[in-house]
């Protein structure tokens, strides 16, 4: 799932199967329920033999987590000596410290709106910059990538309540912003002052859909960097990037690198607006795909046309976490992945198995299948070639599929 909630999750290692109707929750208390999070199925009093396999499950992935330690410290580098930054995702100043413990070479995207959406009111400017400060000294010199307040479709401020009836498609990201310069500038100020000394600060702008909002956010964060230089601010304008969510936005790269220091892929929103289901919505959730070709082609477009305009390009949704994926993303000459922090070992273990040559190889065969099921085989085949059978899902072994009980919920 590509919701919200399940990002958050997978964020902080939470096994969660999303889309569930009907759900009776309250036969469910008191007894013993397995989550399993690869294949999406809960299973209700697990029998003793499919408790055990799911016991055993739990004990390779131990066990792979650990082999995979090995690399925390070594390189995310392609046998044909091809560097790729692996970037974490986090929402909180809590997270810090896992982001560091993965080996990761910084922070790809920091969910500033989790800490609006923890608070009664919107953050005073001098408590944002404590936050800022905290993590953006924790991390450096590794970059931080801060992404100004991303409110609207599934992520909502109670204080600051916005009903509309599609949402995903309304006000949000930076159109947000733009209207309430008095929520966008404090931010801004927060986040340049925070780096004050340091550095590592880089701002990502999201949802943007037209080079006039590019260039109307690009002014006001240079005027929230004068302010503060008039101040005595003495650090350069950081790098500032624009998210590509949106097609038409997409579709512009030459045009928006004018406003942009850097582009960031946001495969998750990209996905559903280039297929057309809200991926918040059970009922089609299944069709947000990343590796629906139709996507695909979008995306090596869009890297290698930002590329030709001299502006790095990464992705920071959540197919830059899959080992599969990954591989696909090299292959266009993806610069960052971004990703939750489990996924980093992962990740880095596919990037050292694997050469770019082959990276690209994979794409052009992955273009040329009908659907994102025909992808995905192609993908897992090609990580067991590399010898890395073990990172495929463990749902792939389907372990629970025939248990009696797997439905077994009732009242």
């Amino acid at each position: 799932s590509l919701s919200h909630v399940a990002v958050v999750a997978r964020g902080l290692g939470i096994p969660a199967v999303m889309g569930l109707e009907d759900l009776p929750v309250q036969a469910l208390a008191g007894r013993v329920a397995a989550v399993d999070g690869y294949s999406g199925r809960v299973v209700v009093d697990p029998t003793s033999s499919v408790r055990a396999e799911i016991e055993q499950l739990a004990r390779d992935e131990l066990a792979l987590n650990e082999k995979l330690e090995a690399l925390r410290d070594l390189p995310a580098r392609t046998r044909d000596e091809k560097d790729v930054e692996l970037l974490v995702n986090i929402g909180l100043t809590s997270d810090v410290e896992r982001a560091r413990s993965v080996g990761a070479s910084g922070i790809g995207l920091w969910r500033t709106e989790l800490e609006f959406m923890l608070a009664e009111s919107f953050p005073s400017e001098s408590d944002q910059r404590l936050r800022y400060r905290e993590v953006l000294e924790a991390l450096a010199p590794y970059p931080v990538t801060m992404r100004t307040l991303d409110i609207g479709g599934d992520k909502r401020l109670a204080y600051f309540p916005v009903e509309e009836e599609n949402p995903f498609l309304g006000w949000r990201g930076i159109r947000v912003s733009l209207s309430q310069p008095q929520i966008l500038i404090p931010q801004v100020r927060a986040m340049l002052a925070a780096n004050q000394g340091l550095g590592n600060l880089r701002i990502l702008l999201p949802m943007v859909s037209t080079v006039g909002e590019a260039a109307e956010a690009r002014r006001l964060v240079t005027r929230a960097w004068r302010q503060l230089h008039e101040e005595g601010y003495v650090e350069p304008l950081p790098p500032v990037g624009i998210m590509l969510e949106v097609p038409a936005a997409a579709s512009q790269i030459e045009r928006l690198s004018e406003h942009a220091d850097f582009f960031s892929i946001g495969s998750n929103d990209l996905t559903q607006f280039l297929v057309a289901a809200d991926r918040g919505n059970p009922r089609v959730a299944a069709l947000c795909d990343p590796l629906h070709p139709g996507v695909l082609r979008v995306i090596r477009d869009v890297i290698e046309r930002g590329r030709a305009a001299g502006r790095a390009v990464g992705v920071c949704g959540e197919m830059a976490g899959d080992p599969g994926a990954a591989l696909l993303l090299i292959g266009m000459g993806v610069d960052q992945l971004s990703m939750s922090p489990a996924r980093v070992p992962i990740v880095k273990a596919v990037v050292r198995a694997a050469s770019a040559d082959d990276a690209r190889e994979l794409v052009a065969k992955a273009l040329d299948v009908d659907g994102a099921d025909s992808v995905r085989a192609l993908l897992e085949s090609e990580v067991i070639e590399l010898g890395l059978q073990q990172l495929v899902f463990p749902a792939t072994r389907d372990i629970i599929a025939g248990a009696a009980n797997a439905c077994a919920i009732s009242d």
